[in-house]
């Protein structure tokens, strides 16, 4: 059995991610979605709410399931008999830092391939900063998230703005 892990923050999952999920699902037979609990970041979301929200999208994808993880992705994909870990690259930028980290991996543990799949054209501009940007805004985020979790996140934006910014005003 071919075991493959997609890890990432997922601050939130977006229909970039979502289009990855489901291609990487049909390459292996089990994927792992590694969602990053990384210390040295402020995500908006918990790790517990990244989980939720991914899971809900993948409710439909058999063979996809969702675990957090902290420390080295590599180490990770070990721990699961992973053989294989996909990254999405949108452009040429996300190639040049990709290809660092997965050579880094490849010099840690030579059993574990990273596959690179090109994002779809039409998500090719889209990542978890501009959602989160567009939804500060109050702006319209349905074309760059999955449905499911659209109102959450939303909500959950709107309810960061109202929070006090630190100079006594509601953002």
């Amino acid at each position: 059995m071919t075991v493959g892990v997609y890890p990432g923050s997922f601050d939130p999952v977006t229909l970039g991610h979502l289009d990855i999920i489901k291609r990487s699902s049909k390459i292996v037979d089990r994927l792992i979605i590694g969602v990053l609990n990384n210390s040295a970041k402020k995500p908006v979301f918990t790790a517990e709410e990244r989980v939720h929200m991914l899971e809900l999208v993948i409710k439909d994808i058999p063979n996809a399931a969702v675990e957090t993880f902290d420390g080295l992705t590599v180490e990770f994909a070990k721990s699961l008999g992973a053989t294989v870990m996909f990254r999405g690259l949108r452009a040429v930028t996300d190639f040049e830092y990709e290809i660092q980290i997965a050579q880094t991996n490849h010099a840690l543990n030579p059993d574990i391939d990273t596959v690179f799949l090109t994002t779809s054209v039409k998500y090719s501009y889209l990542s978890s900063s501009i959602v989160k940007e567009v939804a500060s805004y109050e702006g319209d985020i349905s074309k760059f998230v999955p449905g499911e979790i659209l109102p959450f996140v939303t909500g959950k934006i709107k309810n960061l703005r109202s929070v006090d910014n630190g100079n006594g005003q509601k953002q």
